[in-house]
């Protein structure tokens, strides 16, 4: 058999006092300043399981300063992993098992940040975006995050559990310190996973490697008899860029590259520049790296765990043909889907597009395919799949290489047709509240050159309010009829708008107002999408901060769910100009919580809010006035 793993050990991931030699292709690497591609095995991290039949197991994980080795043709780059791995390790436990894990920061506090950060102009003169090269074009790094500690707090993305457990981002710590984090695992069979969630700079603690993957199993998913051992494979996407030396040679250090498109903002008198993407693609941990697999059916269990990119997948062959027929979707963000998707790279499902913390369950049948090559690639907006496209800010398309061996058993695994008989749909006649959430263009009035998050409560009375106003949305929906909303919060700062009852159920409504695709995100509860619906949102004036003329369903564009979006979901892509409706059910916990866009940026800039869950008989006691939608019944009716 074939084997896949190769795990993470002291020539891959070392201690930060003992770098590992740079070697003859890492200099010829330097000198060149090109990566070859599909030059080292895929990692696979190691596997933390509690002892069987453990109802409560108590773990540490210490993060530590570790020396990676990104690329065979690099030198070693510092980075920051969960017990010294990049990625962290795989946890993986059964339903029901209760842990609890001392997340314990081992990053003395003279340790050196191992992010550079720099903000570049933005070209004008018609070259490709600067985020497709390595290299700062000369400037300096930002000194502030060079300056950085490593204050760091842990987010199980995806978890029912208390709010005291979730990683709030302000309850961070210090060297020596422990988060401790418990986890009651009462969920069906999933893929979690867990990373940095510090206010304000989540998005370089990413960055430096803290993040891994976590695995429920159940005996539903046991029953399936789905490949396992190393047949089942973790893949963790991140994007990643690079600095160079004086000569212009790779140096191996971790590059945060942003392009300034506002020089100065004239409300904060500070730049605006466009969130990170990079040219490198890492898998687990490595550089475009390789597999070799058997003629077999495998399992890959896949998160983009990038800042912001998103990309639009394709498995090809040695021609750079698209696949068909070999990739079938069986869950996303929350668990198995109902039935198989197949993943076929056509018309329905051109690419398998994944936004940063967006969760892929894929069988992959390479059977009959031994000796063949078959890469996945990151298609650009110009390009056929596998070719470069600058412009589109896929300099290097490459993402990874299956190298498809031969077996010596016969695969008997057979696609089931049906995957959870436990899956329930659910539908809008069931008891909800309704809550409404604007995402608002970056110029809007007091936004300071950043998108926002509008929490909106609709007026019942909109007589004596006057039309434009900053802060009020009139909107036309598919009954034809207009509703007006006033907004109730726009930062993370503002008073608490949302209190939930445990157990109830909520349809949110995200409307967005640009043309940026955010993947939003909301804690402790799985969710469903109920629709996408078309809107006219030239009726928002961004000077005013409202709309002039009401944003109106458009009934002439209809938008279909596509069927891998069918399950449950925690992360939502919300393109521009649509409304997306989802509807969960807040239970298994109590707290306060945060829902945000998952562009890291956007989070850290502001896109975030919190919100509470508390039991129904101790709601009705709360104080909070008209925002809180007593009963978990918000204000704003979107239908």
């Amino acid at each position: 058999m074939t084997d896949i793993i190769e795990r993470l050990t002291d020539s891959d991931t070392e201690t930060a006092a003992q770098p590992a030699a740079e070697t003859d292709t890492g200099k010829r690497a330097s000198d060149t300043g090109e990566l070859t591609p599909y030059a080292a095995p895929l990692p696979v991290p190691t596997v933390l399981r509690p002892a069987s039949g453990d109802v409560l197991r108590e773990t540490e994980i210490a993060l530590r300063p570790t020396w990676v080795r990104l690329h065979p043709q690099l030198p070693p780059t510092l980075m920051w992993g969960y017990d010294g791995q990049v990625p962290g390790p795989t946890i993986e436990v059964r339903r029901e098992q209760r842990v609890r894990i001392a997340w314990t920061n081992r990053i003395p506090g003279e340790s050196e940040y191992p992010v550079t950060s720099v903000e570049v102009p933005l070209r004008t003169d018609g070259r490709p975006p600067a985020t497709t090269e390595p290299g700062r074009e000369g400037v300096e790094p930002n000194k502030d995050v060079a300056a950085l500690p490593a204050w760091s707090v842990t987010h199980l993305h995806g978890a029912q559990t208390g709010g005291g457990n979730d990683g709030w981002a302000d309850n961070a710590v210090g060297f020596g310190d422990a988060q401790l984090s418990e986890y009651p695992n009462d969920h069906q069979a999933v893929q979690w996973w867990y990373h940095d969630h510090a206010m304000n700079i989540t998005r370089w603690n990413v960055m430096t490697g803290l993040y891994g993957t976590y695995l429920v199993r159940d005996d539903e998913e046991d029953a399936l008899q789905l490949p396992r051992g190393v047949r089942e494979v973790p893949l963790l996407l991140a994007d990643r860029n690079l600095d160079t030396d004086e000569d212009g040679r790779l140096n191996g250090r971790l590059l945060h590259k942003t392009v300034i498109v506002q020089e100065k903002n004239p409300e904060t008198g500070k730049p605006v520049s466009i969130p990170f993407s990079g040219p490198y693609t890492t898998v687990n941990g490595r550089i475009w790296p390789y597999a070799e697999v058997d003629n077999a059916w495998y399992r890959f269990r896949l998160v983009n765990a990038s800042n912001a990119r998103i990309y639009n997948l394709v498995l090809v062959d040695e021609d750079d043909n698209p696949v068909p027929g070999i990739v079938h979707q069986i869950g996303s963000d929350g668990g198995l889907l109902p039935r198989p998707v197949p993943i076929d790279f056509d018309d329905a499902l051109p690419t398998l597009t994944a936004a940063p913390a967006e969760r892929f369950d894929l069988l992959v049948d390479f059977r009959g395919l031994a000796g063949r090559r078959l890469r996945l690639v990151n298609k650009g907006r110009n390009q056929p799949p596998g070719l470069p496209d600058p412009a589109g800010d896929v300099r290097y398309p490459a993402v990874m290489e299956f190298r498809v061996g031969e077996s010596h058993e016969t695969d008997t695994f057979e696609l089931p047709e049906v995957l959870s008989g436990s899956f329930r749909r659910l539908t809008h006649d069931i008891e909800h509240g309704h809550r409404l959430i604007v995402l608002t263009p970056p110029a809007t009035k007091g936004a300071g050159g950043h998108p926002e998050m509008w929490e909106m409560a609709q007026v019942e009375d909109p007589g004596d309010i006057q039309v434009p106003t900053d802060g009020v949305i009139q909107v036309t929906g598919p009954d034809g009829k207009t509703k007006t909303y006033r907004r109730t919060a726009r930062t993370f700062n503002d008073g608490l708008g949302f209190t939930i009852a445990e157990g109830s159920h909520e349809q949110w409504s995200f409307l967005n107002l640009a043309p940026i695709v955010h993947p939003m995100h909301i804690h402790l509860a799985d969710f469903q999408l109920l629709g996408r619906d078309a809107y006219d949102v030239s009726g928002f004036d961004p000077a005013v901060g409202g709309t002039r003329s009401p944003i109106r369903f458009d009934a002439g564009t209809s938008i279909p769910l596509a069927p891998n979006e069918l399950g449950y979901k925690d992360v939502f892509r919300v393109p521009g100009n649509q409304m997306l409706r989802v509807m969960g059910k807040f239970d298994g916990a109590y707290g306060r919580f945060m829902y945000h866009c998952h562009l890291l940026e956007h989070e850290d800039m502001g896109m975030m809010r919190p919100f509470v869950v508390m039991p129904a008989e101790a709601l009705k006691f709360d104080h909070g006035g008209g925002h809180g939608g007593h009963g978990g019944h918000g204000e704003g009716h979107t239908g």
